[in-house]
């Protein structure tokens, strides 16, 4: 063999050598995982109407692993209970990122336990989804947000419950961020809208008596009551109110949809209630008995199905329509995927699109009224409505980064 051949045969031994470790490299990386980290209350206050939001996960990411994961790569769920534990969440949050290495982080109920740890999100610029409804108004770079907000439920709401029942208005509301704004959110409606408030009372979340609160209210003599309370204690407001024969009708952003109540105390408790929801069980349509069928295949024991299931379900694939769209689990490539303005998905409740400017979602908005017998009907639907505040208000995070949560009285500067 000549000096050339010999030269020829060693390099081609070499390319094959780097093209047979480039290839298992390539087998590696499309083997490896891709790492979803969820903190969820599986135990503590919000216990009850967050494993239904867990499971939801838990299904949307068995089926895409069915269907061969997304980019060819199997997706693995990373998940720790965060108790209803403030601090926890911070712990997990710093595990999760740190220790973990996730690409993408799900999680929190409440809106204090987002608080907690948007700052750790912001900071490390981890992707984070908030798949809840809440009081809206967070304008951050790294966060998306699948729930509801004030001007998709309140903005419903209210107006079709003053022209039904008259323009006075009580709200009792929790005594954190959520019960707060959302007030804020309550007072500014009912203001555009002719009405006048005639109390406002913020719980404790530890609070389960509310004799003087029914009390107040009586004396006020409002036309309806805005109930905007969390939690398993200040549930027991329902079976209280009813005992006392306030006899009112009520309205709100969160119960039915999150926690049931309806199915969970006996009549007439939740007599007159009525609600803006993105989803309940009880929506009657193809695609939300479909994913009933299935939930429940996997999930038989589940007491009710509610609309933060719905909003995790969707968040999931949402996340894997970005990923595929940008080729990549790197976070700034899917933060741009998702902003691209074409990130849809069909979901229980029927199609939700991401808004580029807010990282919030559309919804269709489901009016639920409980009736006598807690049997419920939807006499309203309000189709495709758009998170349309934060972007009309300044909020433009693919041109303007922000890591804020504005309000009524504090919007965003344009």
């Amino acid at each position: 063999m000549s000096r050339i051949q010999c030269h020829y045969a060693t390099l081609t031994l070499a390319l094959a050598s780097i093209l047979a470790i480039s290839t298992s490299n390539m087998a590696v990386a499309a083997d490896k995982p891709i790492k979803i980290g969820l903190l969820e209350d599986a135990s503590g206050n919000f216990a009850l109407p967050v494993i239904p939001k867990i499971h939801a996960t838990e299904l949307a990411i068995d089926e895409i692993n069915a269907k061969g994961g997304i980019l060819g790569r199997p997706v693995e769920l990373i998940k720790y209970d965060t108790q209803s534990d403030n601090t926890r969440f911070q712990q997990m949050a710093r595990r999760l990122i740190k220790n973990d290495k996730v690409d993408v982080i799900f999680g929190a109920f409440s809106s204090a336990s987002r608080e907690a740890i948007r700052p750790i999100m912001d900071k490390e610029k981890q992707l984070y989804w908030y798949n809840n409804q809440y009081e809206g108004g967070v304008c951050d770079s790294n966060v998306f947000v699948t729930g509801a907000v004030p001007e998709q439920q309140f903005s419903t709401l209210l107006p079709w419950m003053m022209e039904k029942y008259g323009k006075r208005v009580y709200t009792i509301a929790a005594d954190y961020n959520f019960g707060q704004i959302s007030a804020e959110w309550v007072r500014k409606i009912v203001k555009e809208n002719g009405g006048a408030m005639v109390g406002e009372e913020f719980i404790p979340l530890s609070v389960s008596q509310f004799g003087q609160t029914i009390q107040n209210i009586q004396k006020a003599k409002p036309d309806f009551v805005v109930t905007l309370l969390v939690g398993t204690n200040q549930s027991s407001y329902y079976e209280q109110q009813a005992a006392a024969k306030l006899n009112l009708p009520m309205a709100s952003s969160v119960n039915v949809g999150q926690a049931y109540e309806h199915k969970r105390f006996k009549p007439p408790a939740l007599k007159d209630m009525y609600v803006t929801a993105n989803y309940i069980e009880e929506v009657d349509s193809p695609a939300s008995n479909d994913f009933k069928k299935r939930f429940r295949a996997k999930f038989p024991d589940e007491p009710y199905i509610n609309q933060e299931a719905a909003n995790a379900y969707d968040a999931v694939y949402l996340y894997k329509l970005a990923v595929e769209k940008a080729k990549s689990v790197d976070q700034v490539a899917v933060r741009k995927a998702l902003e691209s303005g074409d990130i849809c998905t069909d979901g229980p409740s029927g199609k939700v699109c991401i808004d580029p400017k807010s990282h919030h979602l559309s919804h269709t908005i489901y009016l639920a009224h409980v009736r006598d017998d807690h049997s419920v009907e939807i006499p309203k639907v309000w189709p495709d409505i758009k998170p349309y505040w934060l972007g009309e208000a300044g909020c433009n995070l693919p041109v303007k980064p922000d890591t804020s949560q504005y309000t009524p009285s504090n919007p965003p500067k344009a």
